[in-house]
């Protein structure tokens, strides 16, 4: 990554407070009408203790801990005496922010847990998402991202499901930064721009700012540094209004790499320095390492090795109280460079060691597949949910024509009439079931193949198989973001809408079993669930028509001046698991190493290309069909170095 993996990191716990209050009419009073409505006994409790969450959100939990922690206390007490389980879930998730803040986990983090339980328990819907945002927030500083991706995945569905927009635009944040952190740079922008549409349109001022922060983050990693002077300038202007001392420290650190980056160095360690005040002010132990290690870094460039080392050694002891992963990292780095330009090799060696193992923990291939693996899962889970409200629609649908029959039937019981009416009736009813039956095994082939659909009918189970040779594709558009700022929802998910069209289209010409859609991208598979002796070349085929398609229309799209789509396919050829995933609303799918490799073949590929792996060439290598170009190793994210070949179809031989 370009820059430090820090600079993505924002905690957005500031913003927290929308979804805490968002519908109970008491977060935009002042700080007097708060305390003086939690104040007053004629008041019901409810309205009370509303009341004083925002009190303690909005003037003490990012400003003065101390104090935050005493009312947060007499907030849980207030509770315990009214008996009142969700302010007591409230009064031990402030809690566990306070302590988490103050880089005190052992602490924070049993008040989250009794705080998620208590939710839990009484079906609290609203603050069970505020306590897995929490949550996540806390394993995010610590470098464990599988940990908190889960949790903001979970607090994503509970908002989608609750329609709390302030919630989702949060968790949006959230799982960009995690994105971000993976260098999947167009994917995290995605996910912050649709938050900033969010908070933009509630007006929610902190998370704008959190959203601007994370995308001058990225514009920062992109080199577009003019862009990221103007969206974090933007985001201190608006923070300057809302006076959130994390926010500020953070905007005024994202400044000094901004300023580091054009080479006014006075001007960065200016920033630097006020950052570190605006941490020490708020007690903020989480981001305060960050920024000793920048302004040791600064020393350490302008020559001061001295000043440098005993900065980024206060740095690291802090870091290793608080246990963030990435600010123990930065801290290690920069101890060995100091110690190697001060000639002290042993000291130097120590150092880099431990930021190597520092660096393997947080950024393995397991981490990588446990990333993966999530992501996938909130996919499958929310598109579950949707077809589940679709169905529970359907049945509420049926309930009514049943009531209305059963109506007509008592109403007209008697006579000749009535029974030619109720045959009339038996005879449409049994061909709507019927023509239902049929739609329901149109519906169930459509989302199962044939054979595991006919094993779920036949055992209403499916055991999931081990398929040793399968070859899988993974597509994605290039400048997917830029098109969605220049094209309206409607005309975006029109052209998206044919080209997956087509690619269906191309799956089932050859034989190829789609596996599912990601946001833009587009998955599938060959030799499966049947082994079949051509999957790598009905894949191959398969991808190249689908470039060619998406080039035909990139051509007619130029043509009138308008965006266009461009695409990378990836192929890998390999052993997956296959099966279904869950015991309701089922779905296909496949899993293993050889899933993660064919997106690598895609991510690590090129515009209009098609990448295949060095096994997926050795199947395909002597068919006279095809010709390719040697890439050569290529380091593959999580992976290592990979042998790589672009392929295309050899014209004089175009014989299918």
């Amino acid at each position: 990554m370009g820059t430090s993996t820090n600079t993505f990191r924002f905690l957005v716990l500031s913003i927290l407070a929308f979804l805490a209050f968002f519908g109970t009419g008491v977060q935009a009073q002042t700080k007097d009408s708060l305390l003086a409505v939690w104040n007053d006994e004629k008041q019901s409790d409810s309205i009370r203790v509303e009341a004083y969450k925002a009190y303690i959100w909005d003037w003490y939990l990012f400003s003065d801990l101390d104090s935050a922690l005493i009312l947060s206390e007499k907030l849980f007490d207030f509770a315990q005496a009214k008996q009142f389980p969700r302010a007591e879930n409230q009064g031990n998730m402030f809690k566990g922010i306070v302590y988490n803040v103050l880089g005190n986990l052992e602490e924070a983090l049993p008040y989250f847990q009794k705080s998620l339980k208590g939710s839990q328990k009484i079906n609290d819907l609203w603050g069970e998402s505020e306590i897995l945002i929490c949550l996540g927030v806390f394993y995010d500083d610590q470098g464990d991202y599988p940990s908190a991706l889960e949790y903001y995945n979970k607090a994503l569905l509970i908002d989608e499901a609750l329609e709390n927009w302030g919630g989702m635009a949060m968790s949006l944040n959230n799982i960009g930064n995690i994105l971000a952190i993976q260098d999947e740079l167009e994917r995290a922008r995605e996910y912050y721009e649709r938050a900033l549409f969010i908070d933009e349109e509630l007006g929610v001022k902190q998370g704008i700012v959190s959203a601007l922060i994370n995308i001058g983050s990225i514009d920062l990693s992109l080199d577009k540094t003019d862009d990221a002077i103007k969206n974090l300038e933007r985001a201190l202007a608006i923070n300057n209004e809302i006076e959130d001392l994390t926010g500020l420290s953070f905007i005024l650190f994202s400044l000094g790499n901004a300023m580091s980056k054009t080479g006014e160095s006075t001007k960065a360690l200016e920033y630097f320095e006020r950052a570190l005040a605006a941490t020490e002010k708020g007690g903020n132990n989480i981001d305060k390492p960050k920024v000793l290690n920048a302004i040791g870094n600064y020393h350490r460039k302008g020559g001061n090795y001295k000043l440098a080392l005993n900065i980024c050694k206060e740095s690291l002891i802090l870091s290793q109280k608080t246990g963030s992963l990435n600010s123990q990292k930065e801290a290690h780095y920069c101890l060995y460079s100091s110690y190697k330009q001060l000639n002290n090799s042993s000291e130097a060696l120590l150092h880099l060691e431990q930021m190597m193992q520092l660096k393997d923990s947080i950024f393995n291939e397991e981490n990588t597949k446990k990333l993966t693996r999530i992501e996938m899962q909130y996919d499958f889970k929310r598109k579950e949910a949707a077809i589940q409200a679709e169905q529970e629609k359907k049945d509420a649908i049926a309930e009514q024509k049943l009531k209305q029959q059963t109506m007509v039937r008592n109403g007209f019981i008697g006579g000749f009439a009535v029974v030619l009416i109720f045959a009339g009736v038996f005879f449409n009813q049994r061909n709507k079931i019927g023509k239902e039956k049929a739609r329901s095994e149109e519906l169930l082939l459509n989302i199962l193949p044939e054979e595991t659909a006919q094993e779920l009918k036949d055992k209403g189970s499916s055991d999931a198989k081990l398929i040793a040779k399968t070859s899988v594709l993974f597509t994605d558009f290039k400048g997917f973001t830029e098109m969605s700022e220049k094209l309206s929802p409607k005309e975006l998910v029109k052209d998206l809408h044919e080209c997956f069209s087509e690619f269906d289209r191309i799956c089932e010409k050859y034989g190829i079993e789609k596996i599912k859609t990601i946001g833009d991208a587009y998955m599938a598979a060959s030799g499966l669930p049947s082994p079949s002796a051509t999957h790598a070349v009905d894949i191959v085929k398969a991808g190249l028509e689908m470039a060619a398609f998406v080039e035909i229309g990139k051509a007619n799209k130029k043509k009138q001046n308008l965006p266009f789509f461009e695409i990378r396919i990836g192929v890998h050829t390999g052993p997956v698991v296959a099966g279904i995933v869950g015991i309701k609303k089922f779905q296909y799918d496949i899993w293993g190493d050889t899933v993660n490799t064919a997106a690598r073949m895609e991510s690590s590929g090129a515009v209009g290309k098609v990448n295949i792996s060095q096994s997926t060439y050795d199947i395909i290598k002597d068919m006279p069909l095809f010709s390719f170009e040697s890439r050569g190793k290529i380091a593959a994210k999580g992976k290592g170095e990979i042998q790589m070949w672009f392929v295309q179809l050899n014209h004089d031989n175009t014989t299918s």
